[in-house]
């Protein structure tokens, strides 16, 4: 087996969590007057971060400093009571797991969604398996595509990025993977395109998780 260890993006590659971030974001929105958005809008408003995803939601004229971070601070709080009422891991994502941790393969999770919810996603919904690392957004690191939080998880994994299998639904995944030296695998059920996995580098794609598999060797 070529590849040692294997690094998820986390909301649109292990969980589905587009519908409680949507109505956590869209509660924010409404509470204040300000217009919400479709569940398929935030497909592209989600990916880099808190911060980013308020700043996207809101109206233009709305976005100065001081009402995002009011309102960065009511998702955390709205997010906070009502994370896991929709979210849950993929179909297949378990049994991928399982064989993964069969073969022996380190697990790690890098996320741009801010630490403390990253961690308690992969806590309370992933609590079967063993992942050496999970590390979210926080103020030590950029977010991706930034590499630096792929090269702490192999630095800490000790294992050489050539032999990480680096797996995420997004552009943002890909360019960080490409950057940190990982193998970059494009899946296909979560929040972004095809087209936008294959523009930004994706050496191969998957549509279901037992597909991981054929990857690995």
């Amino acid at each position: 087996m070529y590849f040692k260890a294997v690094v998820f993006d986390l909301d649109g590659t292990l969980l589905d969590t587009l519908e409680d971030i949507a109505h956590s974001a869209n509660t924010v929105l409404a509470r204040r007057g300000f217009p919400t958005h479709s569940l398929d809008d935030y497909r592209y408003f989600v990916g880099e971060g808190v911060t980013t995803l308020i700043t996207r939601v809101l109206p233009d004229e709305k976005r100065n400093d001081d009402t995002i971070a009011e309102c960065v601070r009511a998702f955390r709080e709205e997010y906070g009571r009502n994370w896991n009422v929709k979210t849950t891991p993929y179909d297949g994502v378990p049994q991928m797991l399982d064989e993964l941790a069969s073969r022996h393969l380190k697990l790690a999770v890098l996320s741009n969604k801010p630490d403390d919810f990253t961690k308690k996603c992969v806590t309370e919904l992933l609590p079967d398996w063993t992942f050496e690392i999970v590390l979210g957004l926080h103020s030590g690191i950029p977010p991706k595509p930034d590499p630096t939080g792929a090269s702490q998880v192999a630095e800490y994994l000790s294992v050489p990025p050539s032999r990480i299998l680096y797996v995420g639904d997004s552009g943002i995944d890909m360019k960080t993977a490409i950057a940190a030296g990982m193998f970059p695998l494009g899946v296909l059920w979560g929040f972004r395109s095809q087209e936008e996995l294959q523009d930004n580098g994706a050496q191969a794609l998957i549509s279901r998780p037992q597909e991981i598999l054929a990857v690995l060797y």
